[in-house]
């Protein structure tokens, strides 16, 4: 479900409460997502973001991982707006367009004003910058005249606000509706669910008037699941769903977003790990089916020694340009029918036997280890996938500095920043009570880092068995049934085993653990351990995180 209008309306009043605002920083976190950080009474971060489907507005308490470069646009922004003032955010009737006044200081010291005008119209979602005289002076998407010759957005053109839709009343006014269509072609700012979820509370007996009271008072986030897919609005979605979750409007909308776009961001800024690591998957995949071919030519090569045997013996028989060969066995009757290179004669046709023997002999033990190789690496790489698919940001970049460790990736330098220094791994804690802690990894090296630097030999460790997944560590030596329940639901529900019903989950002490020397971060064995089933339940470990 996109943003509508009447959500807009209601984010705009909570946009400005804050106000006035100076931006001290402005970053592109991805390539549709802006940050502006900002100071009033207190610190405040205002997201926008122009994504064909996530596109909107919002004051959030995330973190959010900031590039070393920023783009021109950025550069633009920090130039035109940074120290400035933002003094009105206001919206466009009930339209889906915001127009943010920031007061700034010009060259000469004078104030001038800029306009930013957000526009959150699902793929037309655009940040447009504009000067006092209503002069484009640049956009994050930019539209040539070839595009759209009615509204271009380009440095130096003339801005043009977007057209408002004719024949729509406004909601919060005395309407005159007609209950047979939707509301969405009579009213401004309703949308389709919007509109369906009036309808039915009408059918039920309540008044317009009484629910647009409350549409316009609520300051809540609602949110509920249909057919899979989060459906929202500031008021219940009662023909949906009888159950829901509410938020305050803006933490709403971290707790709707905020993991929606994570995957595009960690693409544009560590790099697109998910295409190397599945790139790698798929050639180790390839490749094993040809070792195993390989390997298995191999183990027939003493046929080789044979033919070589028969044309040592009678290379006198064979001349040049025969492309195979017929003699009578040296024991027992019948005949053996040998392949011939025609090029060669038959001293050269048995050497060349004799080294397809020789080299089959010595590949079966090369091959064994190549396979060996193959098959973990598609075992490692399967788990880096599977840590991808429930990575943050920091997780993803743990993993990159895995595959630069590893050589798979070559180190980046940075030219701007200086060099941090290293810090450990960022392992998660979930604080059980006041004596014991839970802690897990979600990568490779969280989970080397915590198994054999952070916990003592005493405490317990759990892993989902035969999937790739967290370390998880109790801290208490003695765990009640309680403990080991809730962290057989984290390494079951951080495993690729996540979807499934009665998921093992491997417990032991960590003395009975050891690292195998040359293996990959995370890889250990275990002397004994024991095993508890559990269908993993996400409700089960948020309750604690």
């Amino acid at each position: 479900m996109a943003l509508d209008g009447i959500i807009l309306y209601q984010l705009v009043k909570e946009l400005q409460k804050p106000l006035p605002l100076r931006i001290n920083k402005i970053y592109q976190i991805s390539n549709t997502e802006l940050l502006f950080q900002c100071r009033g009474k207190q610190k405040v971060s205002l997201l926008v973001s122009a994504h064909s489907q996530y596109n909107r507005i919002s004051i959030t308490e995330k973190s959010y991982p900031t590039p070393e470069s920023p783009s021109p646009f950025v550069m633009l922004l920090r130039k035109h707006l940074e120290n400035g003032m933002i003094i009105s955010v206001e919206q466009g009737g009930l339209d889906r367009w915001l127009d943010m006044t920031i007061m700034i200081r010009n060259e000469i010291g004078d104030r001038v004003e800029r306009h930013l005008y957000i526009e959150l119209m699902g793929k037309y979602a655009n940040v447009i910058l504009v000067d006092e005289h209503e002069k484009i002076l640049d956009a994050l998407k930019r539209i040539p005249p070839f595009q759209n010759n009615q509204r271009t957005i380009q440095p130096g053109a003339l801005f043009k606000k977007p057209k408002e839709q004719e024949g729509k009343q406004n909601p919060f006014e005395c309407c005159t509706l007609d209950l047979s269509q939707s509301l969405t072609s009579q009213l401004h700012g309703f949308s389709p669910v919007l509109s369906k979820e009036v309808l039915y509370r009408m059918d039920k007996g309540e008044l317009f008037e009484d629910i647009m009271k409350q549409i316009g008072t609520s300051e809540d986030f609602y949110l509920c699941e249909d057919n899979g897919e989060m459906q929202y609005h500031v008021i219940p979605l009662t023909h949906l769903s009888d159950t829901f979750e509410h938020y305050p409007m803006m933490i709403g909308m971290d707790v709707l977003y905020y993991h929606k776009e994570e995957k595009d961001r960690i693409k544009q800024i560590t790099g697109d790990l998910f295409k190397l690591v599945r790139a790698q998957l798929k050639h180790h995949k390839t490749k094993l089916p040809k070792l195993m071919e390989a390997y298995d030519e191999a183990l027939d090569c003493q046929k080789w020694q044979e033919y070589g045997d028969y044309l040592h013996a009678y290379a006198w028989m064979v001349k040049k340009g025969e492309k195979s060969v017929t003699f009578d066995r040296f024991e027992g009757e019948g005949t053996i029918t040998i392949p011939l290179d025609p090029k060669l004669d038959g001293r050269q046709n048995a050497k060349k036997c004799f080294q397809k023997y020789t080299k089959g002999k010595k590949g079966q033990v090369h091959l064994l280890e190549q396979i060996d190789l193959c098959t973990k690496e598609i075992e490692y790489f399967e788990g880096l996938d599977q840590q991808l698919e429930l990575a943050d940001f920091n997780d993803a970049t743990e993993i990159r500095d895995e595959l630069v460790q590893q050589g798979y990736l070559k180190k980046q330098v940075s030219k701007i920043r200086k060099k941090k220094k290293e810090t450990a791994p960022a392992i998660t804690v979930l604080q059980f009570d006041e004596q014991t802690q839970i802690l897990f990894g979600k990568n490779n090296l969280q989970n080397d880092y915590l198994t054999f630097k952070t916990a003592r030999k005493d405490h317990i460790w759990m892993h989902a068995k035969d999937y790739h997944g967290a370390h998880v560590i109790i801290t208490n030596p003695n765990p009640t049934e309680e403990m080991i329940r809730l962290g057989a639901h984290i390494a079951a529900w951080y495993s690729k085993g996540r979807m499934s019903s009665s998921v093992p989950v491997d417990w032991c002490p960590v003395k009975n653990l050891k690292k195998v020397p040359g293996t990959k971060p995370g890889f250990v064995s275990m002397s004994s351990y024991r095993t508890i089933y559990i269908d993993p339940d996400q409700k089960e470990i948020e309750a604690y995180l």
